[in-house]
């Protein structure tokens, strides 16, 4: 507990000082002491919490002593996990009326092939969630309509402003939050899986900061504020390394609007008449919009693999430099300076 003190005073030392808590935030912050929630997590290390896996028991040291035997559960796959790889403190939570232990697991990282003759492109988006370069689409309709659903309950709560439809406002949040984890986590598994099972890497769009690049509607706001895609990038980019599969990011810009073929490559507004539909103007070229952006990413996965994993040459004896490749390196000419004399 007094680490957890120490720790959490240490964390608003560097809110401050990063400039995180200015003006009246920070006068509030630092004019009453930290205090916990008598729910709040609790943390214990191997000296205060011993784990039998054998009989699923942990004995945990309490201030009226030690108890032993108390029994925990989880899923084969956790169970697994816990017992070959958990490492460090393990925290001690109370939520929804159940008590839960919080491991760290530290499981090695399997090193991906240096050599990938083929990606799996995967485009993000809103009605389709997401969408393969083998036309495989992940809807988002069934996400949707359970959010317009607790939208309308969520006013109806609003209107009532008391505090039991306040208390039943966080639950339902919780409730949706989960529902779109467990929705991203299920697409997350089967592209990991079917890049796994084929050998090849997967690829998508590096879509941070897209919210300030794009204007909406007031009726679109809602919509892309609560769009999941930033989670489902995250979870592609750690399944994928535990799986042992190549993952990297590409420039979202023109995907959905260049034409596929490599002998073409018209890029233009004109190609996409419509948002579900890809028509080149050029080649003739046709297909979903997704698909076609999907494949776009897959075909520029392979250069930017290539750039991430070209060999570092010295800067003196090759006379280029790495962030300039092509132009000389001016760094490199400049008289070595004289050595600075001591006081």
């Amino acid at each position: 507990m007094i680490k957890k003190v120490a720790d959490a005073y240490t964390s608003l030392r560097g809110l401050i000082r990063n400039g995180r808590l200015t003006g009246r935030r920070r006068r509030k912050a630092e004019s009453k002491p930290i205090i916990f929630r008598p729910d709040a997590a609790h943390p214990f290390d191997d000296r205060c919490l011993s784990w039998l896996h054998d009989g699923r028991t942990i004995s945990i040291w309490t201030v009226r002593g030690r108890v032993k035997n108390i029994a925990f559960t989880g899923s084969p796959d956790q169970l697994k996990t816990l017992a070959a790889y958990r490492k460090g403190e393990i925290d001690l939570l109370f939520r929804d009326n159940a008590w839960y232990l919080v491991a760290t697991c530290e499981i090695p990282q399997a090193p991906p092939e240096a050599d990938l003759g083929a990606w799996l492109g995967v485009d993000r988006g809103i009605v389709n969630l997401a969408t393969t370069s083998d036309g495989i689409n992940y809807s988002g309709e069934e996400l949707t309509r359970y959010r317009r659903r607790m939208a309308k309950v969520r006013a109806e709560l609003q209107a009532r402003r008391t505090k039991s439809a306040r208390r039943k406002l966080k639950r339902r949040a919780k409730r949706e939050r989960r529902f779109a984890t467990q929705t991203n986590h299920v697409i997350a598994n089967e592209i990991v899986a079917d890049a796994q099972r084929t050998g090849r890497g997967i690829a998508v769009e590096e879509l941070a900061g897209i919210r300030d690049r794009v204007r909406l509607w007031p009726s679109q706001r809602a919509t892309l504020s609560t769009w999941p895609f930033h989670q489902l990038g995250e979870f592609l980019a750690y399944k994928a390394r535990r799986a042992g599969v190549a993952f990297v990011q590409v420039d979202p810009a023109y995907t959905s609007q260049t034409c596929p073929n490599p002998w073409c490559g018209l890029t233009g507004r004109g190609n996409r008449p419509t948002r579900d539909v890809f028509c080149c103007a050029s080649c003739g070229f046709a297909g979903p919009a997704d698909h076609v952006a999907a494949l776009n990413v897959s075909r520029r996965a392979g250069a930017v693999w290539a750039f991430v994993n070209m060999p570092n040459e010295p800067a003196v004896e090759s006379g280029l430099s790495a962030s300039r490749a092509g132009q000389p390196d001016r760094t490199a000419r400049r008289k070595p300076r004289a050595p600075a004399l001591g006081r």
